[in-house]
């Protein structure tokens, strides 16, 4: 497995990926005319934005095989006052997942925010319907630290649960021992 840094060239896999996750996963979540008709274009605008000018604090990181895009993950370092660094996406082309590719970009990400914000204590955000989610980060060691709402691109408001990790070598120890 290969993990790389982001960059332009990865611009349409990313949002591909992105915007294909949320049709999988977020159809309680999100309109059908959203997932459908827009959240391309807003995924893709996103991803243009990070990568084009990205913020001293931002890590993208993608995962190949054979030159092969399988995922990617994005991190923010000292995102929040209180919860400390964020995952603010991870995901896995879908007939990838099961083969430990999450949880590599997991350790890398975690060896990323140690490295650079080890004071720092380290969440994510996943939404109530994604239930796959949450037991798989529950499963390396993620408590619940709170709950909170979204407000989705398509006005929906829907419940999210922020998980963490009282700091980024707690997840990145976790992780290494499963990675393959």
């Amino acid at each position: 497995m290969n993990i790389r840094t982001a960059n332009l060239d990865d611009l349409t896999k990313i949002a591909n990926l992105h915007a294909q996750s949320w049709r999988e996963n977020y159809r309680e979540a999100l309109s059908n005319n959203y997932l459908e008709n827009q959240v391309f274009a807003d995924r893709e605008k996103v991803w243009s934005e990070r990568l084009n000018m990205p913020l001293d604090n931002q890590l993208v990181l993608v995962a190949e095989l054979s030159g092969v895009f399988r995922g990617f993950i994005c991190a923010f370092g000292a995102h929040h006052v209180v919860h400390g660094s964020i995952i603010d996406n991870l995901h896995v082309v879908n007939r990838y997942k099961g083969q430990g590719i999450g949880t590599q970009l997991l350790a890398s990400a975690a060896k990323w925010a140690n490295e650079n914000y080890p004071n720092d204590k380290l969440y994510l955000e996943v939404l109530a319907c994604n239930t796959k989610a949450y037991g798989f980060y529950q499963s390396i060691g993620a408590k619940e630290v709170s709950i909170a709402y979204w407000n989705t691109p398509c006005n929906n408001r829907v419940k999210e649960y922020l998980l963490g990790w009282e700091s980024p070598g707690v997840l990145a120890n976790k992780v290494s021992v499963n990675v393959r």
